[in-house]
């Protein structure tokens, strides 16, 4: 095991779906979860300045409560939202430390590299600039958050070894996609020798119920053990792993976590034959075999986001849940700036490029229709 992760237990507290009450923060039920973790002696807490609301949740239900050397707090800095100046993007530190109250982070992450979001770490020069808060003690420990291709995660490595660890999305569902690449992220990653965080585990909580065919497999193996427990279990397996960060919203997943992960010993090969068997079921399903190599995007005349269409159509697909495969397309359609579905004027262009052979313009409507695109649009 990495130096880093030896003192971490499996099961880290992330702080981005914290519980609510009237869409405010309910610190006092943050307050028993966060008791309930330590208590099962678990001692890392995963926050971010772009999380509203969470660092100040945790100052209060954490910080102000427990001393400073008992528990890991990691947050994260994110210039590539509306900073226009260094100045502005490394004033997210000291915002962070103020609203924490925490004198010193034990993990700072650069939040979320990849793609378009890169170059702000680099015009701002913050690379360098958190080494000299690491000097500095207020930062016990560098690395960065990703959520692109391997080749990309190839080259920040290359170019940054000073880098002591990386955040992954990593899945069982999404273990061989060809578009999370959430192996091949971490083959990179341990290829390069850096320790993983884990997030994303439950894949935003809809690995709480897979498809019907999976939940019994995992059922039929383990009658007493959560369909969630297997994506959690799934990532703290993986070697390298400091800690698998899980969402948790409310006491009762909290609880469900820690009943299973409190004394982890890994996978056996009943269980490892187990995920090798679901994971066989997820590779079956009829979801449109788009790889994301975006060539189609290239050609089209209206900038239509195809691959970002595709993606939560999948996730329908699989997951049947409507509302979250809403909120998927319209974030990755506004994130890589493109247009919706309803702009296809069906010219055909792209089918002509896709090394997939995919019946792109009936696959768009059929996108359209499922995430109510028409009505979006009337």
């Amino acid at each position: 095991m990495d130096y880093l992760g030896q003192n971490i237990k499996k099961l880290g507290f992330g702080l981005m779906r914290l519980p609510k009450q009237n869409d405010v923060i309910d610190v006092e039920q943050v307050k028993v979860m966060v008791d309930r973790f330590l208590e099962a002696g678990f001692t890392y807490f995963d926050t971010a300045w772009a999380y509203g609301g969470s660092e100040d949740a945790i100052r209060q239900a954490l910080v102000e409560r427990y001393p400073r050397e008992s528990f890991q707090l990691a947050t994260k800095l994110a210039p590539w939202i509306k900073c226009k100046t260094a100045d502005e993007a490394k004033a997210q530190l000291e915002t962070s430390l103020k609203q924490t109250g925490a004198s010193y982070f034990d993990f700072y992450l650069l939040h979320n590299l990849g793609e378009d979001r890169t170059h702000f770490f680099d015009d701002f020069g913050i690379w360098d600039w958190i080494q000299t808060k690491k000097a500095e003690g207020i930062l016990k420990h560098v690395g960065f958050s990703f959520h692109s291709t391997a080749d990309e995660l190839e080259k920040i490595l290359n170019a940054h070894p000073e880098m002591e660890f990386v955040q992954l999305q990593i899945n069982y569902a999404d273990w061989d996609n060809h578009a999370i690449q959430s192996r091949r992220c971490y083959e990179v990653a341990r290829a390069h020798g850096k320790p993983v965080i884990v997030m994303e585990p439950v894949k935003g909580g809809l690995l709480a119920t897979p498809p019907k065919e999976v939940q019994e497999l995992f059922k039929q193996t383990e009658p007493n053990s959560s369909v969630a427990s297997w994506a959690i279990r799934f990532a703290a397996n993986l070697e390298g792993v400091i800690t698998v960060l899980s969402g948790m919203s409310n006491i009762a997943q909290m609880e469900d976590n820690l009943s299973y992960m409190k004394d982890f010993k890994g996978l056996g090969c009943m269980q490892m034959e187990t995920m090798r068997k679901a994971q066989e079921i997820i590779r079956n399903y009829p979801v449109i075999p788009c790889t994301t190599c975006d060539y189609c995007a290239k050609v089209c005349p209206k900038n239509i986001g195809i691959s970002s269409s595709f993606t939560p159509m999948n996730n329908l697909t699989l997951y049947n849940d409507k509302n979250t495969a809403i909120r998927q397309e319209n974030w990755l359609i506004k994130s890589h700036g493109k247009n919706h579905a309803t702009d296809c004027i069906q010219c055909g262009k792209c089918e002509k490029v896709c090394p997939q052979h995919i019946a792109i313009r009936e696959e768009l409507k059929k996108v359209v229709k499922a995430l109510d695109l028409d009505q979006k649009k009337a």
